[in-house]
């Protein structure tokens, strides 16, 4: 078997298409969603690839109710196509194992394995400075590139993530293969392939340092100058930015003539002669990797100080963030990288932690400061000039200072650095960076530095290369919570899986959670007290969660406080907007500001998603509680309402959809919210819309066959309707939990919420509640096979109809199942005729269709089994 995901997906038998292979069995699945299986194993193969993540990347965060099941089909269809590829072993090589499946496999019969194997020898020879190796190696690595990972496949995240990812290590193979060839004095016949290179990668630096080497080391100084100036106009143009610093440097270079430029040596770049000061040239243009030279030996005095906290041995995860990390520090003209997201995400955790990784690239060494010591007490953080004077202590300055005392004046405290340091290449993290003024005068002190600045939002005026923490994917912060427990019992998956959603997957609320004892869910379910029991299990997690609220003013405040009464899960402009009592642009404003302090995270564009914004549960929470401790009653209680009018607005516009048998995505993806914002209606006294938002409901919930929510939504909707003396609001929640007990096969409770429901129609004067009263109880006696009490029922409900469509409807639908219960097909088949006329009228697609199915039958009958409702069949045993 053969395998071959870099481009478009191929699969082969013996001799098939592969790495090595001339391709004579093409085995490759044309179904989509088989074809998504594979690749997800495919990509972890020799990993086991849970069920959950399987379902994920198939369907999103709304899989079918037979997820599951559906899943262990494919799984048996691709064991086929296995077996077919490879009948010795193809069948044994998917494995169940729990909790999901591993694909087995030699990594040479997988393209991507062969790929990375060959990148990761490249990645040493060059290290070990055999760039003829180097170079060979990563030619044959890009050789193996068809196109984008994958390319004809539907992505879900792990497969958009691994993509995003082999781009990069693409890119970098790339880089390193230039890079070789130019240290082996092959300048002459890459110009062309970097000219075509720099036009797909119109902002990477890297690139442009190449080719501007090329051509200066190709007798073409004016060219190697243009370059530069074609970039540096398009980088103002689009981003208002200039090229990093070593492309300058190296402008510079150029301009003059430097004639160290001119000399590869094939063992590291510029030549190596006296005053050769490599450190400043980027070695053909690429920033060096583990194991290269960045510079002259550093003098004796010149200390390699390295102040980092401990590793954080509870640290897990974040492999992306952390190469991510890696690659943006290593780019040219990444001097600031800044590492920005919500309080308690993990910025310091990751920050460290890519710090320690990251030694030897930094032989001038690592520094980590707290720009804000006092970071959860709300005390000012120290400036540019006080870390710049903590770094001078760090490097030795008070010893080398006549009476130990530094520089009060900037510049000649940084005078000072520079001759500290060596101008050797040193990274500075600076933690929990407010304003620009604390970075920038570190950053002219140190320009041989690179500076990793953690903070909750950008500071205006930071110009640095920008990665948005999120909070981790729910497997690492299952493993997050795991690691925490420090061998303690930890919970088994299920439990973990719960226990990081109650806590939103945030690393901040995981930690405190791994803290309980017994660490069980059932500890955390309780929404109100949720955030108390952490911070009884934590002391000091609520004032951590809270400083990103304390942080902003007042009216910011009472925005984010509001927007916790909207429920869990992303919400979009007009939810915002209704709960703040704003317009849309108004409402955009206000979370464009949540959004910059970190308290509220904006999502991207997805499958069949629009943006939208997310307060993640912990946030929520806070906001819930600050709610309850500021608002009045009043106030929260006028917010609810419009609140509920959106919510019901956007559910009745969707209703025609759910209707229509259209697509169900949103509305099913929305289902939760709507539930609570059903509860929430209740729990405010808002009787009205309780009952308005539970009859919008109603359709959704019988498509979806949400019995639970069904029959909690009605109930609460019921009692609000004896609060308001409803009586045909009653009499409409009793036939639909009537409705709901029928498909359930409940049918003592069915028949009595009928009764009820009739009883209520009748003093109230509902005729139309009075036919589905009757129409539901006539199914019942049908049901029991008493066809002459069916009968003697349908006849008052047809005509209590009167001429509503849908109430027509469900009588003819019975009196049609009952002709055929009798034997009487043509009079069924007029019943049945007039249910389509009504469906037409209706424009319900759902009901036409179900019509359409039962005029079908009576030509050709199902043996067993008869279909009573839409999508609701009956044993013919069991009539």
């Amino acid at each position: 078997m053969r395998f071959r995901i870099l481009g478009p997906l191929e699969v082969g038998g013996a001799g098939g298409p592969g790495p090595d292979s001339g391709g004579s069995r093409n085995l490759t699945p044309r179904a989509a969603k088989i074809r998504v299986v594979l690749a997800a194993l495919l990509v972890r193969a020799n990993e086991i690839v849970s069920v959950d993540t399987l379902i994920d990347e198939l369907w999103g965060e709304e899989p079918p109710r037979t997820a599951t099941t559906t899943l262990q089909v494919y799984v048996s269809q691709l064991r086929k196509l296995l077996d077919e590829a490879d009948a010795e072993y193809g069948r044994d090589a998917l494995v169940t194992r729990a909790p999901g499946y591993e694909l087995r496999l030699d990594p040479a019969q997988l393209d991507l394995t062969v790929f990375q194997e060959l990148y990761e020898r490249g990645q040493e020879r060059m290290e070990q400075r055999e760039y003829d190796a180097a170079a060979r190696l990563q030619r044959q690595a890009l050789a193996l590139w068809r196109g984008p990972l994958l390319s004809d496949t539907p992505h879900g995240p792990l497969l958009d993530g691994t993509a995003v990812r082999m781009t990069e290590v693409r890119t970098a193979a790339l880089e390193q293969r230039i890079r070789a060839d130019l240290h082996l004095g092959r300048q002459q016949a890459l110009i062309g392939e970097l000219q075509s290179v720099v036009a797909e990668f119109p902002l990477r630096e890297e690139f442009f340092a190449h080719l501007m080497v090329a051509l200066y080391r190709s007798g073409r100084q004016a060219d190697a100058l243009q370059v530069f100036s074609r970039l540096r106009r398009g980088l103002v143009e689009e981003l208002g930015i200039d090229p990093g610093l070593e492309l300058q440097t190296l402008h510079r270079q150029i301009l003059g003539g430097d004639p160290e430029l001119l000399r590869p040596t094939g063992d590291g770049g510029a030549a190596e002669g006296p005053g050769a000061d490599r450190a400043r040239v980027p070695v053909s243009g690429a920033v060096p990797g583990p194991g290269t030279a960045d510079g002259p030996e550093a003098p004796a005095a010149h200390r390699s100080v390295v102040e980092l906290p401990a590793s954080d041995r509870l640290f897990t995860g974040r492999e992306e963030e952390l190469g991510a990390l890696a690659a943006l520090l290593a780019a040219p003209g990444g001097r600031i990288v800044v590492l920005s997201g919500q309080v308690g995400v993990g910025k310091t955790a990751l920050a460290t932690e890519a710090a320690h990784r990251a030694g030897e690239r930094f032989p001038g060494g690592r520094v980590l400061i707290r720009m804000r010591p006092d970071a959860y007490g709300g005390r000012e953080g120290m400036d540019g000039a006080a870390a710049a004077a903590r770094i001078a202590r760090l490097y030795g300055a008070e010893g080398a200072l006549p009476g130990d005392a530094l520089p009060g004046d900037a510049g000649e405290l940084r005078e000072l650095l520079r001759g500290l340091t060596g101008g050797r290449r040193m990274l500075v993290v600076l933690d929990s960076v407010d304003r620009a003024d604390q970075v920038e005068p570190l950053a002219a002190a140190l320009p041989e530095a690179r500076f990793l600045v953690t903070c909750r939002r950008v500071p205006p005026g930071l110009d640095g290369r920008v990665l948005l923490l999120d909070v981790p994917a729910p497997k690492e912060a299952r493993r997050l919570l795991v690691a925490a427990r420090r061998g303690s019992d930890a919970p088994d998956e299920a439990e973990a899986a719960e226990i990081a959603d109650l806590c939103g997957q945030l690393p901040l609320a995981l930690r405190a959670a791994a803290r309980a004892e017994p660490c069980e869910a059932a500890r955390f379910r309780g929404a109100p007290g949720r955030l108390a029991e952490l911070d009884a299990v934590a002391p000091g997690f609520l004032d951590r969660l809270a400083t990103a609220y304390e942080d902003v003013d007042s009216a910011r405040q009472r925005e984010f406080r509001l927007l916790g009464l909207l429920p869990e899960g992303p919400f979009g402009t007009e939810s915002a907007a209704a709960v703040l009592g704003t317009d849309a642009a108004g409402a955009r404003a206000a979370v464009a500001e949540l959004v910059a302090a970190g308290l509220v995270r904006e999502e991207l564009p997805g499958a069949g998603r629009p943006a939208c914004y997310r307060l993640s549960e912990p946030l929520r929470l806070l906001a819930a509680d600050r709610l309850a401790a500021h608002e009045s009653a009043d106030s929260v209680r006028t917010a609810t309402g419009r609140l509920c009018a959106a919510y019901e607005k956007a559910l009745r516009e969707a209703s025609a959809q759910v209707d229509g048998a259209h697509s169900l995505e949103w509305p099913a993806r929305q289902r939760p919210a709507f539930v609570t914002m059903v509860r929430q209606a209740a729990r405010a006294g808002l009787w009205e819309q309780t009952v308005r938002l539970a009859d919008a409901l109603t359709g959704l919930l019988e498509t979806l066959a949400a019995w639970d929510d069904w029959e909690s939504c009605h109930r609460l909707a019921l009692d609000a309707a004896h609060q308001l003396g409803d009586l045909p609001a009653q009499a409409r929640l009793l036939r639909s939990l009537g409705d709901r007990a029928w498909q359930r096969r409940e049918l003592p409770a069915a028949a009595e919420l009928y009764e009820r429901a009739l009883l209520a129609a009748d003093i109230a004067s509902d005729l139309l509640e009075r036919s589905r009263a009757l129409t539901g109880l006539a199914d019942l006696r049908l049901d029991a096979g008493a066809v002459d009490g069916a009968a003697a029922l349908l006849s008052p409900a047809l005509d209590a109809a009167a001429q509503d469509p849908r109430a027509r409807f469900e009588a003819l639908r019975v009196m049609g199942l009952l002709a055929v219960e009798c034997g009487r097909p043509a009079t069924a088949e007029e019943h049945f005729g007039q249910c389509l006329s009504e469906a037409v009228v209706l424009g319900d697609a759902r009901l036409e269709s179900y019509a359409r199915r039962r005029l079908a039958a009576l030509r050709a009958p199902a043996p067993d089994c008869s279909e009573v409702r839409p999508g609701v069949w009956r044993l013919r045993s069991a009539a």
